[in-house]
């Protein structure tokens, strides 16, 4: 007797979620597994990474597209876009959905990700929901830059070369400030903090990159206590936002405001549902709930923690908010469903590829990992081995360089305006290698001459949202790949945030090079 196919029903269909149902394709032709994707926003699904490039008008709407629902289709999977999930039944292990129409489980995977946080502003209306019961509509004018229908609203005064006010000096903010000047458009970047980028960067490496930022057309101004937003109405009768007011009284002009003030996970159905949650849907080591082992959640809405933990007050961690992990766990989880399904014991997810931050922009280098605020001269605590820093620095011409060591081992990097000192402390970092004894040698590789030593090889990771290693991307192009879309689909590399393409670009000419 042919056993049921295993049902699964996956809530949320973004880039994480359609990762999910793509490594499950083959169980789901075999038969052994039923899939039902349940997506709140109407069409093709899309990557909300890129999401600030279209908005800038370096992407247009068809370069977000991830996924094609018609293969799903084809292979037996049932995809209801547009349509919510209103309730999970844990009891009847059935979801609820916004149609009427209930729809039974042996599995539920949540991939509900984030929302933008909203900060609460004076003079800040919320209009109401939108169709889809995603988000709350606000105040004429200003956005928050999560999908689509933002990005289209961003467009309008990017092509009226127009002023645009980003709230928040976080990487999305700063990425899409420096978007929206090389467009055209005429950004401020306002933020609470003294520096910008507070979570990744030193005083030092934030000066440096605030004159970078200006050079670039990007104006900053720190030390803004948003309190209110002042709009008037237009021809038409709509208010609309003119001007953001900080708590000194200082107004913040612009035709368009963007609030770049973090997400926060969409864990609200989890938590209907009786689920615990923290900073977002308590998963073990299996990604399953905490509260039921047929539940289990994976991206920007899963926070990973051990139960050990239940019953604190406050579990440690939480969503990592990159894209690079949600894939990796989407990978894990369906990995484990099928060594379930083959009666093999599955293994435990542990995120191998380490936390690396670098600014998506061609105006300006950054990349950034670790804890990088230990002081080179603070003084030792007795018993304690102080962690080694070295730092270089020369704001007049914009580069920083600022690395931490414990025994030798890199632990905590920043580079701003050094590439290919960016790039090897990137793969240092990766390995947990060692520097050499002599730091200095590392800034040769952004000299002329080019004689510092290297510690990359085919091990090392060059695409770190799909961990595709230099070595995959080398093995591509000898298999025919010529152009970085080539690459893209051969291994997936240069497909996630997109800020690695230039790397890849250089080793296809090298391995072009050296094939010739």
């Amino acid at each position: 007797m042919t056993p049921s196919p295993l049902r699964i029903v996956l809530i949320g269909f973004g880039p994480v979620g359609v990762r999910f149902a793509e490594e499950l394709l083959p169980e789901i032709v075999a038969g052994r597994v039923h899939l039902t994707v349940v997506g709140a926003e109407t069409g093709e699904p899309y990557n909300r990474v890129l999401v600030a490039e279209y908005a800038s008008g370096e992407l247009e709407r068809d370069d977000l597209v991830i996924a094609d629902t018609a293969e799903l289709r084809e292979a037996g999977a049932v995809v209801l876009t547009g349509v919510r999930a209103t309730a999970i039944d844990r009891a009847a292990q059935e979801v609820a959905l916004g149609d009427g129409h209930r729809v039974p489980y042996d599995r539920v995977v949540l991939a509900t990700g984030a929302r933008a946080t909203v900060p609460h502003l004076d003079g800040l209306e919320h209009l109401g929901a939108d169709p889809t019961g995603l988000d709350t509509a606000l105040t004429a004018g200003v956005v928050v830059l999560r999908t689509p229908d933002d990005a289209e609203r961003v467009r309008e005064v990017v092509a009226t070369g127009g002023r645009v006010v980003v709230l928040g000096a976080g990487v999305l903010g700063i990425e899409l400030a420096l978007l929206l000047a090389r467009a055209g458009a005429v950004p401020q970047v306002a933020h609470f903090g003294p520096i910008p980028m507070p979570r990744q960067l030193d005083r030092g490496s934030a000066s440096v990159l605030a004159a970078a930022l200006e050079a670039a057309g990007v104006h900053v101004v720190p030390h803004t206590r948003a309190e209110a937003v002042i709009a008037r109405e237009d021809a038409g009768g709509t208010r609309r936002f003119r001007a953001l007011v900080s708590s000194d009284g200082r107004r913040t002009e612009g035709d368009l405001l963007v609030l770049s003030c973090g997400v926060r996970a969409r864990s609200e159905l989890a938590e209907a549902a009786g689920l615990r949650i923290d900073r977002g849907v308590l998963v073990d080591d299996r990604l399953r709930s905490w509260t039921d082992p047929d539940i289990a959640a994976i991206g920007d809405c899963a926070h990973v923690a051990d139960p050990v933990h239940l019953h604190d007050a406050q579990v440690p961690g939480g969503p990592s908010g990159l894209i690079g992990p949600g894939w990796r766990q989407a990978e894990f989880l369906a990995r484990s469903l099928r060594e379930e399904l083959d009666g093999r014991p599955s293994t435990s997810f542990a995120e191998d590829v380490p936390g690396i931050v670098a600014l998506k922009a061609q105006q300006v280098e950054l990349v950034s990992a670790g804890d990088v605020t230990a002081d080179p001269f603070a003084p030792a605590v007795s018993g304690e081995t102080p962690p080694g820093v070295s730092m270089w620095a020369d704001p007049e011409h914009g580069t920083y360089v600022k690395m931490i060591t414990q025994g030798g081992v890199l632990t905590g990097f920043v580079s701003v305006g050094m590439p290919r000192t960016g790039a090897e402390l990137s793969v240092l970092y990766g390995r947990r290698g060692e520097l050499p004894a002599d730091r200095s040698l590392l800034l040769r590789l952004d000299a002329d001459e080019d004689q510092g030593p290297r510690a990359t090889g085919r091990e090392a990771t060059i695409c770190v949202c799909n961990a595709v290693t230099a070595g995959a991307i080398e093995d591509a192009v000898d298999g025919g790949a010529e152009t970085i879309a080539e690459v893209g689909g051969c291994t997936r590399a240069g497909t996630g945030c997109g800020g690695c393409k230039s790397r890849i670009a250089e080793l296809i000419d090298a391995r072009l090079g050296a094939t010739a």
